[in-house]
């Protein structure tokens, strides 16, 4: 994949996240300001000032914005890790895994495990299944009603007071991620049995190793156990789960919406610390606690726009 890198300052950064607002991805790395996808280019800004464009349209979009950083040309040692999935992985059966809500300052965390047969792989692509990322809510709500009339799953949810008791007790969020993403696929086999798949594919945000050191004292399995970035296109579970996932997130986020009484916008940019500030203004910080990840800096900036 082609990739580009460019270091800009404050006021650009700030003029480029306004440019891609629409454009906006659902996740936003850690140490990321904004995470943006466009037809052929991903664009992810980071508080460092580096912003790196991916994909087959990232030179000329990162031209629009600044010259190219020199890269180090270093050898990279080939990665062999028996966690990798196999090269065939896509057309078996398996447990994907996948978790929706983690960038967002409102709305909780959900998390997915999906059960696909091989089987059911060609049905599941003819009812649109794919990366919930590349999906409009109205899509997702639509597929998501769908698959789950067909595919075993076990749907977590964590609530925002839960998600804000535990990072007070110093449980990181990748912590949490681990522990929901072992839960459901625990749930998930005990659903199926006596069935087992032939692979479990867990959509990676952590190395192997650091996965299964938050598991330390849980029950988990490493057998026929692998991990992918992008996962959802290595094979349609974690696509199904993913889309479940979403679809849980949007229900969620609209009971909160009814709640705060305004419509919340998702992510964690501009408009959120606006929206925010208004939630201060008129029902209180306590509040606010209550509906959204507190320890993310858009409590900060809200309570000063809300003059707190």
């Amino acid at each position: 994949m082609a990739n580009s890198v460019i270091k800009v300052d404050q006021s650009l950064m700030s003029e480029m996240n306004k440019y891609y607002l629409k454009q906006t991805a659902d996740k936003t790395p850690p140490g990321a300001v904004f995470s943006a996808k466009t037809a052929n280019c991903t664009i992810t800004a980071y508080k460092s000032g580096k912003v790196l464009f991916q994909g087959s349209g990232a030179e000329q979009e990162a031209a629009k914005w600044g010259k190219e950083e020199k890269k180090d040309v270093k050898a990279k040692k080939p990665v062999n890790s028996i966690y990798a999935p196999p090269p065939n992985i896509s057309s078996l059966s398996v447990i994907g895994s996948d978790e929706v809500g983690t960038g967002d300052f409102f709305g909780p965390m959900t998390v997915v495990s999906a059960y696909v047969k091989k089987e059911q792989i060609p049905l599941l692509q003819e009812l649109g299944v794919k990366d919930s990322k590349n999906l409009t809510d109205p899509q997702i709500v639509r597929i998501a009603k769908d698959i789950i009339k067909i595919i075993p799953y076990s749907l977590l949810i964590l609530h925002n007071e839960k998600y804000n008791e535990l990072q007070a007790k110093g449980m990181s969020q990748g912590k949490m991620k681990g522990l929901l993403h072992n839960q459901a696929i625990q749930l998930l086999s005990k659903k199926i049995a006596p069935e087992k798949p032939d692979a479990i594919l867990i959509d990676q945000f952590a190395e192997p190793g650091v996965y299964f050191n938050y598991l330390k004292g849980e029950k988990f399995t490493t057998e026929n156990t692998y991990f992918s970035t992008k996962a959802e296109s290595v094979h349609i579970a974690v696509a199904a789960a993913s889309i479940i996932a979403r679809y849980s997130f949007v229900k969620e986020f609209e009971k909160l919406s009814l709640s705060a009484g305004t419509t919340l916008p998702k992510g964690a940019g501009a408009k959120v610390d606006q929206a925010a500030a208004e939630i201060i203004n008129k029902k209180g910080i306590s509040y606010l606690h209550t509906i959204t990840k507190k320890h993310f800096a858009n409590t900060e900036k809200a309570m000063r726009l809300a003059g707190k």
